[in-house]
């Protein structure tokens, strides 16, 4: 029998080779991942710098801490596109290990993930879109803001649906929930306040602040008893009391300028305390620096400062708090400020990204989950 040559456009060999390239990723990551998860991982949610696909392409890289931040796989995300069927910014990620999935948020949409399988369970489209969110410690609740707009949504994390919708005019952006799972801690792009909601009820009890301008990107200690605040057009972070709602210190950057940056237009974007709560890391875009304060004995003092490799947008720990993960990709060793790793892909090009997190696992299963916002654990 004759054999008649397929003729292939160049549609049609540019396809073909993409389906192939998938393929052998999909099969080589599986064969380096195909004992059941054990220790410890950084989810790495990607494009986690606006929508720039060259820091890591899209969906969700997997490393494996313990073997030297080692990647292991790539979680491919099918959703988060927009109309143009383009990828968009990813916002946030959070995690519960209390019921194994994992959220990435989008300009445009929420994604569930299965821990155990890397399954999209569903995603959902708002009707303002999403930001930075998080998630009550049982795992059943996540306060979603939307993008930039006047609202917060309170959605089941189950399965994605509102429970309702808190209207703040503030520009909706970041959020925390405390470890206590009582409050949550909603700032917005276009205020200088800080709004505390109660989540028994869902409904906004009191403020803190106002701070000297829009709130940006920020922290709190353990004790939910102070936060730790970017704000536009500062060099350095501002501290007030998250119950009595009076802001308490103006701390800058000394011996720096403050000048112009590529991204979120704020000096400081990125601010995150360390798990033990005795030094503050502080992102400085326009400089390319990090900044280290120490706040042991009820002081600030600034004690060190080190560059790093592009304008830093975000910063957080590890669980134990050994690790620092600024958005530019280096891994520093917490106690000696060393880079011991740099994120690549599975190209080995460079991974950057504002939205990561730690999930540990356990004979396969998810035992614990860390915090994007690197939030303090002294109680």
């Amino acid at each position: 029998m004759t054999r008649v040559p397929v003729m292939l456009t160049p549609t049609l060999r540019r396809v073909a080779a993409v389906l192939v390239l998938c393929l052998l990723v999909v099969a080589g990551f599986a064969a380096t991942d195909a004992k059941p998860m054990q220790g410890r991982y950084l989810y790495v949610a990607v494009p986690g710098i606006r929508n720039y696909l060259e820091y890591g392409g899209h969906g969700v890289l997997v490393y494996d801490i313990d073997a030297g931040h080692k990647l292991v796989r790539r979680i491919p995300a099918s959703g988060g596109l927009d109309e143009k069927g383009e990828h968009s910014n990813v916002k946030g990620i959070c995690a519960s290990a209390a019921t194994g999935r994992l959220y990435v948020s989008t300009i445009k949409t929420l994604q569930c993930f299965d821990l155990l399988t890397d399954a999209i369970l569903w995603e959902k489209t708002y009707e303002a879109g999403c930001d930075r969110m998080s998630i009550t410690p049982d795992g059943k609740t996540l306060y979603v803001p939307s993008f930039e707009k006047d609202h917060w949504l309170v959605v089941d994390a189950l399965d994605g649906s509102v429970i309702k919708k808190l209207i703040l005019n503030s520009k909706a952006h970041n959020t925390i929930i405390s470890a206590d799972g009582k409050e949550a801690y909603m700032a917005g792009l276009g205020s200088p306040l800080l709004a505390v909601a109660d989540i028994a009820t869902h409904t906004v009890k009191r403020s803190v602040g106002p701070f000297s301008a829009a709130v940006r990107p920020f922290t709190v200690n353990g004790r939910l008893s102070k936060i730790y605040a970017n704000v536009n057009d500062l060099l350095g972070f501002e501290i007030g009391d998250l119950q009595t709602g009076k802001v308490l210190q103006r701390v800058e950057v000394k011996g720096f300028e403050k000048g112009p940056v590529k991204r979120h237009g704020c000096p400081s974007h990125g601010i995150a305390l360390s798990p033990d709560e005795k030094e503050l890391w502080l992102a400085d875009g326009h400089n390319g620096q990090i900044h280290i304060f120490d706040l042991t004995e009820g002081m600030v003092r600034q004690k060190q400062s080190f560059a790093v490799r592009d304008q830093p947008g975000w910063i957080t720990f590890s669980i134990d708090g050994k690790t620092v993960y600024p958005s530019t990709g280096e891994v520093f060793d917490a106690a000696t400020k060393q880079i011991i790793a740099t994120l690549q892909d599975e190209n080995g090009k460079p991974v950057h990204s504002e939205k990561l997190m730690e999930i540990d696992f356990k004979n396969g299963k998810p035992v614990r989950a860390g915090n994007q916002f690197a939030v303090g654990a002294v109680q």
